[in-house]
């Protein structure tokens, strides 16, 4: 079993119940592709929602410089009750950003450190002789959390990847016959790097799938890194999580914003649009797999979100569009020529939106 890796029953914290400041009031209903602007109040019902993702990001930006469009995806992630692969090289603060989020919703957070060497039950769990007696009982691995950060993913062999598939899919651990059911709240974060492939075990499309986001975690800018200097040089040296002491949401805040997002309006002609887009990528010439019917729900998903993230009740095309990339980038598989003509998926689908025709309705 690796050393990194805190087996015990994980507890959920408990939120604070501070009120959060309520988001500036805009009446502008234009679409917006701008992943920094602040959410818009049009009269819709997305209260919570709006206080969610202000309280969010005022929060998480004493902590992380920079990468809006990153915590914003993240954030559509745990709207959506969906599982999310961060992709960047290190030192690019993938785990901090995932951490600062444990700590803003205030739920039970477990990080595992992924090694070649780690089993199933490590993460699982595995029934044990309870000392002194002739008894079975069960001993509850990290998965029984809210949050659960598996940092390099590819580098745990393929039979622990696959005990993953179940708890992500199903919510819940089998063990000796037992179902075991995960928190409510259960989402996975993942990191990958994918620069390093020595040692590694490519995750297989089937786990790839289960995964409702990829988002790609760039540099930062120069300005935003030069914040992080100087934040890491005003600091007491106990890290940047412990200085800045996150407020977290009041308590209910996330599951009424979670509610609120699923009952975002779309229109006939968008439903045609997200199938549009999705079975296209299957005919496309440079794509040997495309996009599957589950990938096609979590459009529609995360399109919701995207429009709930723009301060609007409603769904319109731009939407849409903005979920593509971090939606399918991982759904898809390119033909060998593609790529050796330089083709990458975001490319490929950049060439699918442009292709589909939008509803003008």
């Amino acid at each position: 079993m690796s050393e990194e890796i805190n087996p015990n029953v994980p507890t959920t914290q408990n939120p604070n119940q501070n009120p959060t400041q309520n988001p500036t009031q805009d009446p502008t209903q234009n679409p917006v592709d701008s992943a920094t602007q602040e959410p818009q109040q049009d009269g819709s019902r997305l209260t919570a929602t709006n206080q969610l993702i202000a309280h969010a990001r005022q929060e998480l930006g004493r902590v992380i410089a920079g990468q809006s469009e990153v915590v914003e995806e993240v954030l559509i992630a745990v709207l959506c009750q969906g599982h999310a692969l961060l992709e960047g090289v290190p030192g690019i603060a993938k785990t901090l950003i995932v951490k600062a989020l444990g700590r803003l919703l205030g739920i039970g957070f477990q990080r595992v450190q992924a090694t070649p060497d780690l089993m199933p039950a490590d993460i699982l769990g595995t029934t044990i002789l309870r000392p002194g007696s002739d008894t079975f009982t069960f001993h509850a691995g990290p998965v029984f959390t809210d949050l659960l950060l598996v940092d390099e993913i590819n580098r745990m062999p393929p039979r622990t990847q696959a005990a993953l598939l179940e708890c992500m899919e199903e919510r819940q651990v089998t063990s000796d016959g037992v179902r075991r059911p995960l928190p409510a709240w259960f989402t996975v974060f993942a990191t990958q790097n994918p620069v390093d492939f020595e040692g590694t075990y490519p995750l297989p499309e089937a786990q790839l799938d289960r995964f409702l986001l990829k988002i790609r975690v760039a540099y930062p800018s120069e300005q935003d890194e030069l914040k992080i200097l100087e934040r890491h040089h005003a600091g007491s040296g106990a890290g940047l999580l412990e200085d800045a002491q996150l407020t977290p949401i009041p308590a209910g805040l996330l599951a009424r914003a979670t509610a609120e997002v699923r009952s975002i309006r779309i229109e006939p002609e968008l439903y045609t649009y997200i199938l549009a887009l999705t079975r296209r990528t299957r005919e496309w010439p440079t794509l040997l797999l495309g996009a599957s019917p589950r990938a096609a729900l979590s459009l529609m998903l995360v399109a919701q979100a995207a429009a709930a993230f723009d301060g609007r009740d409603y769904l319109v095309p731009d939407d849409v569009k903005r979920a593509v990339l971090p939606v399918l980038r991982h759904r898809v598989m390119l033909k060998p020529e593609a790529e050796l003509e330089g083709f990458d998926a975001d490319r490929v689908l950049t060439d699918v939106i442009a292709a589909v025709p939008v509803p003008r309705k």
